[in-house]
């Protein structure tokens, strides 16, 4: 089995075949390139291939066999789903909470619609953002279709998205991602910079 990997620190990883029981394998490794030859105990190479693009855990499928990889710097999340603010008591709850850190926190929130495309397309690279900020700074929407009036007059939404640093209690400041998702992240993470 070769793997293709961005690290090359690479522990172990669990071979399943259907019909036999499970069997550890070990990995060897050449530093000098990226592509990692799999050995199994008996000494032998395995056949299947696993592409790994960063760090984190794949899994490949083939011909009645699975493969887990393991790799090194997994205690970290690769995501963190934003969690839903349902009303404005909700909000003031969520924002009472994190002024009563010892070290305020920032509070991110993402104003979004589930019939915006922009919306949708964004939410999962913001949730990459938090796992980023995993401790710093805690994310959450707003579906604005299915909370109160009352709350989205509080944000003072009037585009979507629309995403915003809360700290203290108030709106510090705002991103609105009518363009590219990438340039909306890097607005953000220097937004959030300026509050941590």
């Amino acid at each position: 089995m070769a793997v293709s990997v961005a690290n090359s620190h690479i522990f172990c990883r669990e071979f399943y075949n259907y019909k036999d029981q499970n069997q550890q394998h070990c990995w060897s490794w050449n530093t000098g390139s990226n592509r990692v030859p799999l050995v199994n105990s008996a000494g032998g190479y395995l056949s299947e291939s696993v592409t790994k693009g960063g760090e984190g855990r794949r899994k490949s499928a083939a011909r009645g066999v699975r493969a887990e990889a393991f790799w090194q710097g997994t205690a970290k999340p690769t995501t963190v789903g934003m969690e839903p603010v349902t009303s404005t008591e909700h909000l003031d709850q969520i924002l009472l909470e994190a002024q009563q850190l010892p070290h305020p926190q920032p509070i991110i929130i993402d104003w979004m619609a589930s019939w915006c495309r922009k919306c949708i397309y964004l939410k999962p690279k913001l949730e990459k953002l938090a796992a980023e900020y995993n401790a710093a700074v805690k994310f959450y929407y707003v579906d604005v279709n299915s909370v109160s009036q009352a709350l989205v007059k509080r944000g003072n939404i009037s585009k979507m998205p629309t995403i915003q640093l809360w700290k203290d209690g108030e709106m510090k400041e705002e991103v609105i991602g009518g363009h590219k998702a990438w340039l909306v992240i890097d607005e953000v993470r220097e937004m959030i910079q300026k509050y941590i």
